[in-house]
C-alpha cells in the first residue's frame, strides 16, 4: 500500500476519527499508525476482537482505561541514577489502580468476550510496589511516617520553625526595634525570617539584608539574634531532605524491580484503549465485522462510504474469478467515483481490522496492493498537465499490478483527444486484466461500455438517473451500461425525437426510434417547429475552389493578422490561396485572408528592382555572381525557400 492510495481513499480522515474515541494520547498514536494487514488470519482475528469489544460496550459502556498520561515519560527516566519525583510517583500508583480496576472488569466478560478479556491476565498484580507508594507518598510529597528519621527530623523542624517564629515577633515587639521598623510584621525570603526596617537606620541594626522594598525605603533584615536559629533550621531542613531522597531513591528502586511487568500493563492498556476507540467508532457508524477470503472475491451487500455519513446511498456490488473487472458508466457528479472509492476505502478498512457500514452477509478480498488513479493530478511545479501526470501514475500502477491487487481507475483515458483516449483506456483495460488484477473503472466512452460487453470477465455496471426529476439517485447498477442520459435529458427537456433519432444515428452508427410522449396540441404544434424546412427555398451552391483570392505581388510589404506583424510578399499564391511571406528574416506560408497590403512594392522600389537583395544572404548573392561569370561544381547556393 502506498501514501497516494491513502491519500486518495481518505483513510486519515477515518483514522482521525476514529482516534476522537480513543481517551490517551497514546491509544491515539497506535491508531493514526495502524497499516493494513495481507495476511486473512491476523485480518479475521482483529475483527473479533472488536466485535467483542462491541459487545462488551453494548452491556457496560463506561470502560476503565485510564491513568496512561505521562508513563512513558516515567518509565525514561529509570536506571538513570536519578530518583523519581513524588508526582510521578502518584501518577503510576493511579495507573496500578487503573490496571486493577480493568482486571474487575473483565473479570465476569470471558463468556462473550473471551479473546479480549484475556488479554487481562498478562498485567500483572504489584500490590507490594502500590502499597508503598501510597504508604510513603501523600497529598504529592513524601509523607511524615515513610521513615522514622523523617518523622523525627519533621518534628524538630516544626519545634524550630515556632520558635524561631516567636523569637523574631519578641524583636519586632521589644522597645529596641519599634522606631526602626517599616511596620510591625513578620515575613520570609528564601524560607528565612525578616523585619522590614526603614533604609535610614540600618546601621542601627546588626543582620544580614535579604530583600529591599520596589520602592528601596524598606530593608528585610534578618537581625542577628535570630540567625543562630535560623542556620539549626537550614541544617535540619538539608537532613530533611537528605531523608526524602533516600525515600524515594527507594521506592525507585522498587520501581525498576517490576519495570517490565509495569511495561507489558502499560502496552496492554494502550491496545485496550486502542480497541475500545475501534469498536466506539464502529458503533457509531453502525458497522459490521464482514467475512474476508483470498480467492478474488468481492461481495459488498448495503455498504455505505463512512465519510458521507446519512447521506450515503447504499452500495451492492459482486465481483470474482471470472467477473473480476467491472466498467461503470454514468452522468458527471451521478456518484461513479464514490462507488469505486466506497470499494477502495471499504476494503483498506476492513484489512485495518476496523468495522464498515455494510451487512454482515458481505465479503472483502484481502489484496496486497490497492492502486488507484482517481481525481486532478496536475503538478505546476513539475510541469505536468492533469493528462500526462495521470498518464505517469498509470505507468506506475502497470508497473506494480498482480493477481493480488486491486486497481480503481477514474475517468480513464481523459483529458485528451477522445479517440485516442478511447483507444488508450481500452488498451490499459485490457493489460491490466491479463494481469490478474481485480479492477473497478469508470468512463464516459460509450466504446468501452461495448468492449466490456464483448469480452469475458468485463462486467459493466451504470448510474442509476431519475429521467422524472432529471437527476442522479447515485444508485449502481450491475449487469448493463448506462444509457445515453444526454439524449433522454435533451428530449425529456423538449427537443424533437427525430433530431434525438438522428444524433442517435451518428454517434452509435445505428438506427433507433425516440416516441414522441406529448399529446398536448398546442406543445405538438411548438415540437414541430423544430423540424420544419422551407422545401421551396433553393440555396446557392458554394464552390469554395471559386472564392476570390486578393492579389499580391513580389515585394508587397504586407501586415498580418492577428499578430500585426510586418512582412514582405516573396511568392504565390498556391491553390488554397497562400501566399510565401518573408517575416523578420524567415519565409513562411500565410492565407491571404489573413493578410492585408500596407505599402505596395511599387511604391517601394524601382521598376528593375533586384529582389534578391531583400529574399537572398549576402552568401548566396556572392556566389550567384561568380556562376554569371564561370561555372564551379563547387559552389553550392543554399536557398531558404520553405
Amino acid at each position: 500500500m502506498n501514501s497516494h492510495t491513502f491519500k486518495v481513499l481518505e483513510v486519515q480522515e477515518i483514522k482521525a476519527e476514529i482516534a476522537e474515541f480513543a481517551l490517551t494520547n497514546e491509544g491515539k498514536e497506535k491508531i493514526y499508525n495502524l497499516v493494513p494487514s495481507t495476511h486473512l488470519k491476523q485480518i479475521e482475528a482483529w475483527l473479533d476482537e472488536v466485535s467483542e469489544a462491541v459487545e462488551i460496550l453494548k452491556k457496560s459502556s463506561s470502560v476503565p482505561v485510564h491513568g496512561l498520561g505521562g508513563m512513558e515519560q516515567i518509565l525514561s527516566k529509570l536506571n538513570k541514577g536519578t530518583a523519581l519525583r513524588p508526582d510521578q510517583l502518584s501518577k503510576l500508583y493511579d495507573f496500578l489502580d487503573c490496571c486493577g480496576k480493568m482486571r474487575r472488569f473483565m473479570k465476569d466478560k470471558e463468556y462473550y468476550a473471551p479473546r479480549v478479556s484475556s488479554y487481562v491476565a498478562v498485567i500483572e498484580e504489584l500490590p507490594d510496589l502500590a502499597g508503598e507508594i501510597i504508604r510513603c507518598i501523600r497529598n504529592g510529597k513524601v509523607d511524615d511516617y515513610a521513615a522514622k528519621e523523617l518523622l523525627k527530623i519533621r518534628k524538630q523542624i516544626a519545634i524550630h520553625e515556632e520558635r524561631l517564629k516567636e523569637k523574631t515577633m519578641q524583636l519586632i515587639r521589644s522597645n529596641k526595634y519599634k522606631s526602626y521598623l517599616q511596620e510591625s510584621v513578620v515575613s520570609q525570603r528564601d524560607g528565612r525570617y525578616v523585619i522590614p526596617i526603614k533604609k535610614e537606620y540600618r546601621n542601627k541594626i546588626k543582620g544580614s539584608v535579604l530583600d529591599t522594598s520596589a520602592s528601596g525605603s524598606t530593608l528585610f533584615i534578618e537581625p542577628e539574634e535570630i540567625a543562630v536559629y535560623q542556620e539549626q533550621l537550614t541544617w535540619l531542613l538539608a537532613d530533611e531532605d537528605i531523608e526524602v531522597q533516600k525515600v524515594l531513591t527507594y521506592l525507585t528502586g522498587l520501581v525498576e524491580e517490576k519495570e517490565q511487568q509495569i511495561r507489558i500493563a502499560i502496552e496492554t492498556m494502550v491496545h485496550y484503549d486502542f480497541l475500545f476507540a475501534k469498536a466506539k467508532y464502529s458503533r457509531s457508524i453502525n458497522g459490521a465485522k464482514v467475512k474476508v477470503n483470498d480467492e478474488q472475491q468481492i461481495k459488498l451487500l448495503q455498504a455505505k462510504h463512512p465519510l458521507l455519513g446519512e447521506k450515503a446511498v447504499p452500495l451492492s456490488l459482486e465481483m470474482m474469478e471470472g467477473k473480476s473487472a467491472l466498467v461503470i458508466t454514468g452522468p458527471n457528479t451521478g456518484g461513479k467515483t464514490v462507488s469505486i472509492k466506497t470499494v477502495g476505502l471499504l476494503t483498506l478498512m476492513v484489512q485495518c481490522g476496523i468495522h464498515i457500514p455494510a451487512s454482515e452477509e458481505s465479503n472483502l478480498c484481502i489484496f496486497q496492493r490497492i492502486l488507484v488513479d482517481i481525481g486532478d493530478g496536475q503538478s505546476i511545479t513539475e510541469n505536468l498537465s492533469t493528462f500526462s501526470s495521470r498518464i505517469v501514475n498509470i505507468i506506475d500502477i502497470l508497473k506494480n499490478t498482480n493477481d493480488q491487487s486491486l486497481v480503481l481507475l477514474d475517468e480513464l483515458g481523459s483529458g485528451t483527444d477522445p479517440g485516442e483516449g478511447m483507444g488508450l483506456a481500452t488498451a490499459i483495460l485490457e493489460q491490466l486484466f491479463h494481469k490478474g488484477a481485480m479492477l473497478l473503472a469508470t468512463t464516459h466512452y460509450s466504446e468501452i461500455k461495448e468492449f466490456a460487453e464483448e469480452h469475458p470477465g468485463f462486467i459493466n455496471g451504470s448510474m442509476e438517473f431519475d429521467l422524472e426529476t432529471l437527476s442522479p439517485t447515485y444508485r449502481l447498477n450491475i449487469g448493463r451500461g448506462g444509457e445515453s442520459q444526454a439524449f433522454a435529458i435533451a428530449l425529456k427537456l423538449g427537443i424533437h425525437p427525430k433530431i434525438i433519432e438522428r444524433a442517435h444515428q451518428v454517434t452509435y452508427k445505428e438506427i433507433k426510434n425516440y416516441a414522441n410522449k406529448e399529446t398536448d396540441s398546442w406543445k405538438l404544434k411548438e415540437l414541430e417547429k423544430q423540424v420544419i424546412v422551407n422545401k421551396y427555398k433553393v440555396r446557392k451552391k458554394i464552390n469554395n475552389s471559386h472564392a476570390e483570392i486578393t492579389a499580391y505581388t513580389q515585394g508587397d510589404n504586407v501586415m498580418i493578422s492577428p499578430t500585426n506583424e510586418f512582412g514582405i510578399v516573396y511568392s504565390g499564391p498556391d491553390q488554397l490561396g497562400n501566399y510565401i511571406v518573408q517575416v523578420k528574416g524567415e519565409k513562411i506560408a500565410i492565407n491571404h485572408k489573413r493578410i492585408k497590403l500596407y505599402i505596395a512594392a511599387e511604391e517601394l522600389y524601382p521598376a528593375d528592382y533586384d529582389f534578391d537583395i531583400v529574399f537572398e544572404s549576402k552568401e548566396n548573392r556572392k556566389k550567384s555572381n561568380i556562376l554569371s561569370k564561370r561555372h564551379d561544381g563547387e559552389i553550392v547556393i543554399e536557398h531558404s525557400d520553405k
